[in-house]
């Protein structure tokens, strides 16, 4: 018997990009042109592509502002990558592939009163969609606590903006970054807080007097750091909710 059954295709939209900014040599943000009538919850990701090359990308942005923010980290061909190295080569006014929808679930729960933040880079992403989105609806009742990580300083693209939400609203913004290299010359004026993020999680928590229940723990970034703090936060008792980060194109 022969199957009738059609394949489903998807009608592919064409966004222009408008805006670039080279944070590292390997690092950058894009922002690029919001097709009609695109929505999306912040923490969800859009799929664009270059000459029929594809990969998902978690939205930086807000649903409420104009164009979709981006933050990309290159791969070279040489391991592995496939989109990022033709990404690399754009500029503003060339054009990328975008499907019509946006999908994931690694959205922000209002369930739980406090939400601590871990990130490595550009894990970095979905929790500046959920802060923006919570901050310009004027949201009150929850507190963020976010621990990010990055080798050095130059990566963490988004501390002025996390350090002016934390300066605006003192209690429900608290943002600690931490490098893990910090003998290097490239980090040779940090005077913050250092070590991977994943050993930090237990200093703070007793700091910030957090509970485990009332307390949602988001893991985004690198699978190792995810894998870490799950062995680190489940067995005693915390919730963790997770977002992967793959390295790979």
């Amino acid at each position: 018997m022969t199957s009738t059954r059609k394949r489903r295709v998807i009608k592919l939209e064409e966004s222009r990009i408008l805006k670039r900014k080279d944070i590292t040599p390997d690092i950058w943000l894009i922002w690029i042109e919001k097709p009609e009538n695109y929505s999306f919850k912040p923490g969800q990701y859009c799929t664009i592509g270059v000459e029929g090359i594809e990969r998902a990308y978690s939205i930086v942005s807000a649903p409420y502002e104009d164009s979709l923010e981006l933050f990309v980290e290159l791969v070279p061909k040489d391991e592995g990558g496939m989109l990022t190295p033709e990404l690399y080569k754009l500029n503003p006014g060339d054009k990328v592939s975008i499907r019509p929808r946006a999908k994931g679930i690694f959205t922000f729960d209002p369930g739980f009163t406090n939400h601590l933040l871990i990130s490595t880079v550009t894990g970095v992403v979905p929790y500046i969609s959920y802060l923006r989105d919570y901050i310009n609806d004027n949201r009150t009742g929850h507190k963020f606590y976010f621990l990010m990580g990055a080798s050095y300083e130059d990566e963490f693209s988004y501390d002025a903006e996390l350090r002016q939400m934390e300066s605006n609203h003192p209690g429900m913004v608290t943002f600690i970054p931490t490098i893990s290299r910090p003998t290097e010359e490239r980090n040779k004026n940090w005077d913050g807080e250092t070590g991977r993020v994943n050993t930090i999680i237990e200093k703070h928590i007793e700091t910030f007097e957090l509970t485990s229940s009332d307390t949602l723990v988001y893991a985004c970034g690198h699978p190792g750091m995810i894998e870490d703090v799950k062995a680190r936060m489940i067995p005693k008792g915390w919730t963790v909710k997770e977002e992967r980060f793959w390295k790979e194109d």
